[in-house]
């Protein structure tokens, strides 16, 4: 009897754990924005337009998610910034999703803040290009 509860005990905790990744992968998935997934970037990609989106980067962008963009390592305030040259975008890796995301921030708890009222939408496009164009394949 004790051996048959080891092993329902064991089978239960695995059962467990594979609903607890099952469900983390759910969420993660679910971050997305289905309506931001939609909208179109106007601003072509042209080399005049990613050069502008990696000076804006530079100047705004740079101090949390590094020089290459790679990731910061946050502070006591905030966790660490996610690298954004990778194929893992928690919150939609859709031109319009990063768009969004840069001009309203990532809710709920806003570890990164809204930038839609310190930047012109068309340099939140530059930055969009820029970041496509240093994403590795």
């Amino acid at each position: 009897m004790a051996n048959l509860r080891a092993h329902v005990s064991v089978a239960l905790a695995a059962l467990a754990a594979a609903a607890f990744v099952w469900l983390t992968a759910a969420s993660l998935a679910a971050q997305g924005n289905a309506e931001a997934a939609k909208i179109k970037n106007p601003v072509a990609a042209a080399p005049e337009s990613v050069a502008a989106g990696k000076a804006l980067y530079a100047k705004n962008c740079a101090p949390c998610h590094g020089v290459n963009a790679t990731g910061g390592s946050g502070n006591d305030l905030i966790g660490p910034a996610p690298d954004l040259t990778d194929a893992e975008w928690q919150h939609g890796g859709t031109d319009g999703e990063i768009f969004t995301n840069i001009k309203d921030g990532i809710p709920p708890d806003l570890s990164m803040g809204a930038w839609g009222d310190r930047l012109k939408d068309a340099d939140i496009w530059n930055i969009v290009n820029f970041l496509k164009s240093i994403a590795k394949k």
